[in-house]
C-alpha cells in the first residue's frame, strides 16, 4: 500500500475563553491561546491537532513558525515516525527546545491523526492497542483539575466534581503561608466526603528550602501526589524533596522530550511522570518517554491535551490518571467523554478531534 502524500497544512490562531480563569501560584491564565493545525493529504484524509501557548504574547510567533514549516511538509509521505525524524534532523544545529518543539509536536499529533484515519482506525488501535472491552471498557481513571481558587471555591469545585463521579481531584496550592495551604487541603478533603482522593500542585512556586518545610507537612493528608514544588529543571532539588517525603512526587509537564524524562527518572527526581504532549514531542515523543517510564516502573499520567492523551494512556504500560481540564471543549464537536469518573476512548477513526467551525470562526484572531 502506497502512503498518501501531504498536500498542505492549515494554521489558525485562536483565543478560547476559559469557563473560569486558571489561577496558580505562578500566575493566572484567563483564556487559552491556541493554534489549530490541519494536515491535508491527497487521500482525502485530514489530521487535526492543537497546541496551547499559555500566553497570547507568543501566539503570533508560533503561528508564523508553523506556517514556515508547512513548506517542509508539502509532498512528504504520511509516515509519522519518518516525517518527525526528518523534520527534527533539520534543526540539529539550532536545537528545538521551546517554540519550535511546540510546533513540531503539534505537527506530529496531526500527522498521526491523519495516519490513523487513513487506516480507518482509532489512534489507539493504530498504535497497537484497543478502545477497550469488558472490564477495560470503563476507560482511564480521570481526575478533575482546578486552580488555586481559595478555600471557599475549592470546596465548591471539589463537591461538584464528586457529584459528577470523579474519584480523584486536583487543586493548586502555594498560598502565602503553609497554614493556608493546609487549611485549603483539609477543607477540600472534607468536601469529598470520602468519595474521592486529592492531589495538589505547587506550579514550581517554592524554592527547595521552603518545599522541604511544606511538603513534609502534607505527608499525613493522604494525598495522591504533590506536583512540581520547585523549578521543573532542578532535578537535584526535586530528588532531595522526593527522598524526604512519604507522599509521591509528580513531575513531567515541563520536561522537553524523552531525554529529559530519562534524566529525571535516572536522578529519582520524581516518583511519577506526567508528560505534556506539546513538550514531550507529540505522539512519537510520548511513546519513547513512556517506554523509559515502563522500564523503570514509573506510573504515567498526562498533562493537558486530553483528547489525544486518552488514546495514548491506553497503550502506556504504567498508565495512572488522565487530567480532565476542558480547555479545548468550546471548539470541539465531541469533547472527551467522561463516565463515572473514567475517560472513554471513542471507537472512531483518528484521535477524535473535529472542529466546531462556527466556534473556531468566533475565536479566531
Amino acid at each position: 500500500m502506497s502512503l498518501p502524500l501531504i498536500t498542505e497544512m492549515r494554521v489558525r490562531a485562536l483565543i478560547v475563553p476559559l469557563s473560569q480563569p486558571l489561577k496558580t501560584a505562578s500566575g493566572t491564565v484567563h483564556a487559552a491561546p491556541m493554534l489549530l493545525l490541519d494536515v491535508q493529504t491527497d487521500a482525502g484524509v485530514c489530521g487535526h491537532a492543537y497546541i496551547f501557548t499559555y500566553t497570547p504574547l507568543v501566539l503570533g510567533a508560533v503561528k508564523q513558525l508553523a506556517q514556515d514549516l508547512t513548506l517542509l511538509l508539502e509532498g512528504q509521505p504520511l509516515d509519522p515516525l519518518g516525517l518527525t525524524n526528518n523534520l527534527r534532523s533539520r534543526f540539529m544545529l539550532i536545537g528545538t527546545y521551546g517554540l519550535l518543539d511546540m510546533v513540531l509536536a503539534g505537527i506530529d499529533m496531526a500527522v498521526w491523526d491523519a495516519h490513523a484515519k487513513f487506516l480507518e482506525l482509532p489512534l489507539v488501535r493504530a498504535l497497537g492497542g484497543s478502545v477497550g472491552s469488558g472490564a477495560s471498557a470503563d476507560g482511564i481513571p480521570a481526575y478533575a483539575s482546578f486552580g488555586m481558587d481559595g478555600l471557599a471555591d475549592a470546596v465548591t469545585h471539589v463537591a461538584a466534581a464528586v457529584e459528577r463521579g470523579f474519584k480523584a481531584i486536583k487543586i493548586k496550592i502555594g498560598y502565602p503561608t503553609l497554614q493556608e495551604d493546609i487549611a485549603v487541603v483539609r477543607a477540600a478533603i472534607k468536601a469529598t466526603e470520602g468519595a474521592a482522593r486529592l492531589m495538589v500542585d505547587y506550579n514550581q512556586s517554592l524554592d527547595v528550602a521552603e518545599a522541604m518545610v511544606r511538603c513534609p507537612a502534607l505527608d499525613d493528608e493522604g494525598l495522591i501526589w504533590i506536583e512540581e514544588p520547585t523549578r521543573y529543571d532542578d532535578n537535584c532539588g526535586h530528588a532531595q524533596i522526593a527522598a524526604a517525603i512519604k507522599t509521591p512526587l509528580q513531575l513531567g509537564e515541563n520536561l522537553w522530550g524523552p531525554r529529559q524524562v530519562a534524566e529525571s527518572v535516572r536522578m529519582k527526581a520524581s516518583d511519577y511522570m506526567m508528560p505534556d504532549l506539546m513538550k514531550i514531542g507529540g505522539v512519537s515523543g510520548w511513546m519513547q518517554a513512556v517506554g523509559v517510564c515502563a522500564a523503570n516502573n514509573v506510573r504515567v499520567s498526562n498533562h493537558f491535551f486530553q483528547e489525544i492523551s486518552v488514546h495514548l494512556l491506553r497503550v502506556t504500560p504504567t498508565a495512572h490518571y488522565i487530567e480532565y481540564f476542558q480547555m479545548a471543549d468550546p471548539v470541539l464537536v465531541d469533547p472527551l467523554l467522561v463516565r463515572n469518573g473514567n475517560a472513554i476512548v471513542r471507537d472512531c477513526p483518528g484521535n477524535g478531534i473535529q472542529w466546531k467551525e462556527e466556534a473556531v470562526e468566533r475565536y479566531t484572531v
